[in-house]
């Protein structure tokens, strides 16, 4: 039996009536007649030696040989777009699109977009805000920020300044403070977006490092940070924040950080893309300003007791 593919139309034109099961939408997707469509199918079939389709009054259905061919066309087909679209990027220097998750895209980049905008007017970028693991090249994505531990393997990555907590809150409820115990009094709010690192970096842990006996586990509970930052925006209680998500609160004065202990963790914030694509010149012209950004957010905790504590790598 011979080997010989037959024509990649005739394949495209199989895989679209498998997908919707309908010859009529096949050939809407594909902007050919249903006849042109048959056609192709038809050449298909006589190509293998074999049905594909079982043709009902009003519908198809798979043979066994069409079963067969579907999951293997549909892959190929998957795999050739992201293909054409990754290369079709790398002609692309006026776009640029980054994910982050929902609360660093909230608190970090959003903030910030004027900013890159009047120093990169001729780059146009885009936000995905998702937590999800995305593919660079099925996604239509150039950059992803992400926080963890890593490692990030096959990729180009670079971590940002390092990452550190500290208690945050409104100048109102600030002025009761003058000393970590002081806290013990106020409710607590808790930013469980960070519950996977280890050992974990939470009010406990900080109280500890601030040398004061207590075990906390009440208090409100968010699974997202910025909407435990939000929620201390709204005098709601005092958030273990970290300092790169609650800094823009913290410079426009909507929220204080009046004591100077802090705890660090080993996970870092990452700037992430596939390997080569960081000498784009739009991805380079990213990378450099948001280093810039991360590095004042660094400066930040100079003059403050940051104690680490010891995480995965």
């Amino acid at each position: 039996m011979s080997d010989r593919l037959p024509p990649l139309t005739a394949l495209r034109a199989f895989e679209a009536a498998a997908r919707h099961m309908s010859f009529a939408k096949a050939a809407a997707e594909l902007n050919v007649t249903p006849a042109a469509l048959s056609f192709q199918i038809k050449s298909l079939e006589e190509h293998l030696g074999q049905p594909l389709f079982i043709r009902l009054n009003r519908a198809v259905d798979l043979t066994e040989a069409g079963r067969t061919l579907l999951p293997g066309t549909s892959d190929g087909f998957n795999a050739l777009t992201a293909a054409w679209r990754g290369a079709k990027r790398l002609t692309d220097s006026t776009s640029l699109t980054v994910t982050a998750g929902p609360a660093f895209t909230a608190k970090w980049l959003a903030p910030r977009l004027y900013d890159f905008a009047q120093a990169h007017p001729e780059i146009e970028l885009r936000f995905s805000a998702s937590l999800r693991i995305m593919d660079f090249n099925r996604d239509d994505i150039d950059v992803a920020i992400r926080f963890g531990y890593g490692p990030d393997t096959g990729l180009y990555s670079e971590p940002l300044s390092r990452e550190w907590m500290t208690p945050v809150m409104t100048p109102t409820l600030a002025r009761e403070v003058s000393q970590p115990s002081d806290l013990l009094r106020m409710p607590l709010l808790h930013d469980d977006s960070i519950a996977f690192l280890s050992p974990p970096c939470d009010w406990n842990a900080w109280f500890n490092a601030a040398g004061v006996v207590a075990d906390v586990t009440s208090g409100p509970r968010f699974s997202q940070a910025d909407h435990a930052i939000d929620a201390a925006l709204s005098g709601g209680g005092v958030v273990l924040a970290r300092a790169s998500l609650a800094y823009q609160d913290i410079k426009a004065g909507r929220l204080v950080a009046p004591l100077m202990q802090g705890i660090s963790s080993e996970a870092r914030f990452r700037f992430i893309c596939p390997k080569g694509a960081e000498t784009r010149p739009q991805v380079a012209a990213f990378k450099a300003w948001i280093m810039a950004q991360a590095d004042e957010i660094g400066a930040f905790s100079e003059g403050r007791s940051i104690t680490p504590v010891e995480g995965i790598v």
